[in-house]
């Protein structure tokens, strides 16, 4: 009962992160949101990976069993993906800001998702797609994860 009652509250948590961000977000203009200084601790991947991920939020929930939450904002170029992957210990949500976002979780159906659509992925699922499904534009979009810090945030599927 007690799990069942956190993880409703993680769920709630993580759906009023990404509804705060997106009204901020559609309020702000995409451009003026990356100027305010939300940013609580900013990472960026690698330079010519085709991917730029920065953390806007990062936080311990002390209350909830010591889970950290990350708001991360992803922008991927065109035509750029990963590979397929598993998130062991995050609850994650997604959230697209602009572009087409193609993602397939589990043996779900390939969703090519656009401006103010979202996706979940539950721990441990097969994160099979993820990609921009657009060869000309870029695609960005929030990642909201609520992840148990004890355990590797993304593991590779092995062939």
């Amino acid at each position: 009962m007690q799990k069942t009652v956190i993880s409703h509250a993680v769920f709630g948590c993580a759906t009023a992160a990404i509804a705060t961000c997106a009204t901020y977000v559609s309020l702000m203009g995409w451009p003026q949101a990356l100027k305010t200084g939300v940013a609580h601790a900013q990472t960026a991947a690698p330079a010519n990976t085709g991917v730029k991920q920065i953390d806007l939020f990062k936080t311990t929930m002390n209350d909830v069993m010591g889970r950290v939450v990350t708001i991360r904002r992803t922008e991927r170029d065109p035509g750029n993906g990963s590979g397929p992957h598993r998130h062991p210990g995050s609850h994650t949500f997604g959230y697209v800001l602009e572009g087409t976002y193609e993602v397939k979780v589990d043996d779900g159906p390939l969703q090519r998702l656009g401006p103010g659509e979202t996706f979940y992925e539950a721990p441990n699922a097969l994160h099979a797609v993820s990609r921009n499904g657009s060869a000309t534009q870029p695609v960005k979009y929030l990642v909201i994860q609520v992840s148990d810090p004890a355990k590797p945030a993304t593991v590779p599927e092995k062939p």
